[in-house]
């Protein structure tokens, strides 16, 4: 087992469920791509790393109590002036506090919108009998709705992510549907790889969701993430 100091961290302050940022702090040392992501904890810090990345960027809440961000309010996107981040932050505070007061609330994160393309899943969760379970399909908003994905357990080969990709319904729009952009759908499958070798060196990981991972030509990022360890009580 390999010895991450983030999940160190999560473990020491008794927590399993870690933040966006640091679960994309987490990918990014496992070679997994994923979009910069920075924490604000006041509305003046929202603002000035807002104007360091540049915009257009994205605001979304980060609270330990709060998993489902949309539901709540608490996801501003395509924000392209000081002003805008300003009125993001006031409304992601307002929603979030009415959709949960007591939720714990540690700030927003902050991350430059991803370039545009097909938004896909990837995840693992854990069978009890048989270990991690990778799961890959169309992802964003609407997964839950579509339900377009399919599984393999751990660890895959590449023979087993080409499959993976190929058995979705959805796979005729990850390769030019109706003259839209066709996706690196090689780099899908090393990506697959990657995240199934990360659950045989991380095996304290219970689960986690990669979505939306943002995938075009040019290869795939992870835009946002959601990573829950083991409890060990």
């Amino acid at each position: 087992m390999t010895v991450d100091p983030i999940l160190t961290h999560i473990r020491k302050e008794g927590r399993t469920t870690l933040t966006e940022v640091e679960s994309k702090q987490f990918l990014e040392r496992a070679g997994i791509p994923i979009v910069a992501t920075k924490q604000a904890r006041t509305e003046e810090e929202a603002i000035h790393l807002s104007m360091e990345m540049g915009f257009p960027v994205a605001m979304k809440i980060i609270s330990p109590e709060i998993t489902h961000k949309s539901d709540s309010g608490g996801v501003k996107l395509g924000l392209k002036n000081v002003d805008e981040v300003k009125g993001a932050y006031e409304q992601i505070m307002r929603s979030v506090k009415s959709y949960n007061p007591a939720a714990r609330i540690e700030g927003v994160s902050i991350q430059k919108m991803a370039r545009p393309g097909r938004e896909i899943i990837i995840g693992m969760s854990k069978d009890p009998q048989f270990g991690p379970l990778l799961m890959f399909g169309i992802g964003g908003v609407m997964v839950e709705v579509m339900k377009d994905v399919a599984f393999r357990l751990a660890p895959l080969r590449p023979r087993d992510a080409h499959e993976m990709i190929m058995e979705i319904k959805g796979y005729s729009l990850l390769t030019g549907f109706r003259g839209a952009e066709a996706v690196d759908i090689p780099f899908l499958e090393r990506l697959l790889v990657k995240v199934s070798d990360l659950t045989e060196r991380y095996p304290e990981i219970k689960e986690f969701d990669l979505n939306p991972v943002m995938a075009n030509k040019d290869g795939a990022v992870v835009v946002d993430s959601r990573i829950v360890l083991e409890d060990k009580n």
